[in-house]
């Protein structure tokens, strides 16, 4: 004898904090789940500022909690808004704002087998990396869906080398500028 079952819609569940990175893979996850007539589910992590052991220690943090998790809603709506242009994504599923670690959390959240897993990787300096633990790479230890880790745009390299030569008061170079300005034809 058979069970019947309802079969579970698929979900991209996508990690979001904000930055362009998270970005790049929310636009990415939107494209994903309209490819595959799955739902989309941003997710946004968040802990308390010392971490929760600190939070459980001192109980006026306590009273905190309710505007940290504000935060963190206005946070995520704020990357749908410069996504998508509004807090709607145009697909189906919810938006999520889930308290803990981001690379457990995010697991946690897309633990169906037909559930995908995207989150923003790479673009990080050694210190970075040295002191805080990367999401990317736990989801993909971790997950038991496909994770798809979407690198950072080849122009974040670039504008980094700008923020720093700008910084440090440097001359920027503009050599390679000049050369591409040159080979345009007139007119154009």
């Amino acid at each position: 004898m058979s069970e019947s079952r309802t079969p579970s819609t698929a979900r991209v569940v996508v990690g979001v904090s904000g930055s362009p990175g998270s970005l790049t893979a929310l636009a990415r996850a939107a494209d994903e789940a309209r490819h595959r007539g799955a739902e989309l589910w941003p997710v946004l992590t968040w802990q308390a500022p010392e971490g929760d052991l600190a939070a459980r220690r001192f109980p006026a943090s306590a009273s905190m909690v309710p505007e940290w998790e504000r935060l963190a809603r206005e946070r995520l709506l704020g990357a749908l808004r410069d996504v998508f242009g509004g807090t709607g994504t145009g697909l189906a599923g919810q938006a999520l704002v889930v308290r803990g670690a981001p690379g457990p959390a995010l697991v946690r959240t897309a633990d169906r087998e037909d559930d995908m897993l995207l989150v923003g990787a790479g673009g990080r300096g050694r210190l970075h990396r040295a002191l805080w633990p990367s999401v990317s790479r736990y989801c993909l230890a971790h997950a038991g869906c496909p994770v798809l880790a979407v690198p950072p745009s080849p122009l974040r390299a670039a504008l980094a080398t700008v923020h720093r030569r700008n910084a440090l008061r440097l001359r920027l170079d503009t050599g390679h500028l000049e050369r591409d300005f040159e080979t345009v034809p007139p007119g154009a």
